[in-house]
């Protein structure tokens, strides 16, 4: 699938970020005949068979036409297998499994990073997720719970060995978390000893950035996280009529985040009931602005809204004041 995704670069699945309205406003700085992969939030295996569509923002499902993607957090087949039924039955076109996530509670289940524990045990994962589909399945991993090059290609080719159609890798160590730098040259070493392409993840956060990501490591797509929430015209990058679009100054980069942030306001009140937008919205600029000038203060005003009527009406007051976006920013959130 990954083959015949023509966008370059690619939404990361991120908890609370990447659901139908994020994805939604952003799907529309390409054009709609281009095809990409779009992440679902994290997904677990435990609640979905149990679980109705459009019962949670999580799984709003009213883009599935261009190209869904849904992460699943999983480890045992019977719930693994009765996920991938109702996902596929919701109109997912490939299942990720999630091996990445550091987060303690994530952990504590033996999902997420804690899979790389075990190579031969997250070998297994992978093949009960490609016998419950005929879909193609990927896996997102980090360098491990260590540093160790040699540990990461072997777990990499057991993912490899047991079907997965692409792989993504964010380089760093579970304790890393976002802190440190990713280590590209994992990515590179990774793309070079394995068949199946390598999606490369961390510490991309503008147009030079994935140029030298695609330079430095040769990998087969860039997966963009936050940094793509503040700057999502750049997911047309490499798109000649998108890169048409893209601003050309500081000025006209903010402008341009703060029409997404109405555009997926707008979707988020279409789909969303209100209490779940606002929780929604702010979590999305308290993770987005950090790249804007001043952005606490937009994230500070937008926290004051008491319904979604006062939310826009502090967005578009903001971007009246013509605040400018950095490249890059040193905060962690």
């Amino acid at each position: 699938m990954i083959q015949a995704c023509e966008a370059r670069v690619v939404l990361a699945p991120m908890v609370g970020l990447s659901h139908c309205a994020t994805r939604m406003a952003m799907q529309e700085f390409l054009p709609k005949a281009v095809k990409s992969l779009w992440p679902t939030e994290m997904l677990s295996s435990r609640r979905l068979p149990y679980q109705s569509e459009e019962q949670t923002p999580e799984i709003f499902f009213r883009d599935r036409d261009r190209g869904l993607v849904p992460q699943l957090l999983g480890n045992e087949e019977s719930f693994i297998r009765d996920s991938i039924k109702k996902l596929e039955d919701w109109g997912a076109e490939a299942i990720d499994i999630n091996m990445g996530c550091p987060v303690k509670h994530v952990l504590q289940h033996n999902y997420g990073v804690a899979l790389m524990g075990d190579g031969a045990y997250a070998k297994s994962v992978t093949e009960m997720a490609v016998r419950s589909t005929s879909r193609p399945v990927s896996v997102k991993l980090r360098a491990g719970l260590q540093s160790n090059f040699d540990f990461l290609l072997q777990f990499a080719k057991g993912l490899e060995e047991a079907g997965a159609s692409w792989v993504t890798l964010h380089p760093r160590t579970a304790e890393q978390k976002r802190r440190g730098s990713a280590d590209w040259s994992q990515i590179r070493r990774l793309k070079e000893q394995l068949k199946i392409p390598v999606v490369g993840n961390g510490d991309v956060q503008c147009k030079e950035d994935i140029h030298a990501m695609f330079s430095s490591t040769k990998c087969d797509r860039v997966m963009m996280g936050r940094a793509l929430l503040a700057k999502p015209w750049l997911v047309g990058f490499g798109v000649e009529e998108a890169e048409k679009n893209f601003p050309q100054n500081p000025s006209e980069e903010a402008q341009l985040y703060g029409r997404f942030l109405l555009r997926a306001l707008d979707f988020a009140e279409e789909f969303y009931v209100e209490s779940w937008t606002l929780r929604k919205m702010k979590f999305l600029i308290y993770h987005s602005s950090p790249w804007l000038d001043y952005g606490h203060t937009l994230y500070a005003n937008t926290c004051k809204a008491a319904d979604t009527k006062q939310m826009r009406w502090q967005i578009e007051e903001f971007f009246k004041w013509n605040p400018l976006m950095r490249d890059r920013t040193d905060l962690r959130r």
